[in-house]
């Protein structure tokens, strides 16, 4: 079993690193779709990762051996290869309907459908205090749309469409995240995730139209280039803080990246009024984002007792944060 270093300082400082690169992100894909479209952003960020972490691997000696997959690993491939493009995909497509607060709100669902789904498919327990955390992060977002429930209930367009490809995505990401976790008994997380980088390349090169990136402004590239190094220095934070720190805690500080979105946005708009549509969110929204980073922590903590711990947790320093 690994050992944690006990730097809680070093632990906590990268947690912190991650949360803000994650709460930032969604804004700078917000900006960036104005000139790209979600396909070809995801496929700059997926073939940007092959060729970072493929230079890793092969400078370690680690590059994966496939052979060793059979039938069934190559059909974990697939289901996970279909959850992760489908997270990153729909992430973005939600971004054209809902602000970046919204997303990063909403998206921490994923990590409750990931619970669930071990609950299900390998029998793990949900302790008292991960349904407390359940209850309240649902609460939170009934606040977190409480002038604007009639909204959801149209999901042809706006709101209610962006909110309803966020929760598909958060959906695929468990299935992804579980046929992952099967599939670390032959393979290394970062081994798996070179695999799934140039499978997702492969798949959305069709859809993609990398031409677009001639016609980007200064500031689009800039983005791109932000959005594409955020995942590496986000994840290499994030697997370097559960070397100093435990994998709940860690998840716990994770929790607050909707709140670095809500800074974010609100910069943003101090800084340079008129790229970003005002949030304007109420005391009971504000409230609400608050119940959610809540509850996603007390749903993370809760999970500590041994025997208890389900994959969401158990296994979340080998998967990559959802986007």
């Amino acid at each position: 079993m690994h050992q944690i270093s006990g730097r809680w300082r070093l632990g906590l400082a990268l947690a912190l690193l991650t949360a803000a690169c994650w709460g930032v992100l969604p804004i700078a894909l917000k900006l960036l779709l104005e000139g790209m479209d979600a396909y070809t952003v995801t496929w700059y960020r997926f073939a940007t990762s092959v060729a970072v972490l493929g230079v890793f691997l092969a400078a370690t000696r680690n590059l994966p051996s496939v052979r060793t997959l059979g039938r069934m690993g190559w059909t974990l491939m697939l289901v996970a290869l279909v959850g992760l493009v489908g997270n990153y995909v729909l992430y973005l497509l939600a971004l054209r309907h809902v602000s970046p607060s919204v997303n990063q709100t909403v998206i921490q669902l994923a990590p409750i459908f990931l619970l669930f789904g071990g609950l299900f498919i390998y029998k793990e327990r949900f302790t008292v205090w991960q349904r407390a955390g359940f209850v309240t992060l649902v609460t939170g977002l009934m606040l977190f749309f409480n002038r604007r429930l009639p909204e959801l209930a149209d999901v042809s367009a706006g709101l209610g469409l962006g909110v309803l490809l966020l929760l598909i995505a958060a959906l695929v990401w468990a299935g992804y995240a579980l046929a992952q976790k099967s599939l670390l008994k032959t393979l290394s997380s970062q081994q798996i995730l070179w695999i799934l980088y140039i499978g997702a390349v492969a798949l959305l090169l069709p859809v993609s139209e990398l031409g677009q990136i001639a016609s980007l402004s200064p500031l689009q590239w800039a983005l791109l280039a932000f959005s594409c190094a955020n995942t590496l220095v986000a994840y290499g934070a994030f697997a370097e803080a559960m070397e100093h720190w435990e994998v709940s805690r860690v998840s716990a500080v994770l929790s607050i990246s909707p709140l670095f979105t809500l800074v974010g946005m609100w910069l943003v708009n101090w800084l340079a009024p008129g790229y970003l549509q005002p949030e304007g969110l109420n005391l009971l929204s504000i409230g609400g984002a608050l119940l959610v980073v809540t509850g996603s922590a007390l749903t993370a903590l809760g999970g500590q007792k041994t025997g208890s711990t389900v994959p969401g947790l158990r296994y979340l320093r080998y998967f990559p944060r959802l986007k």
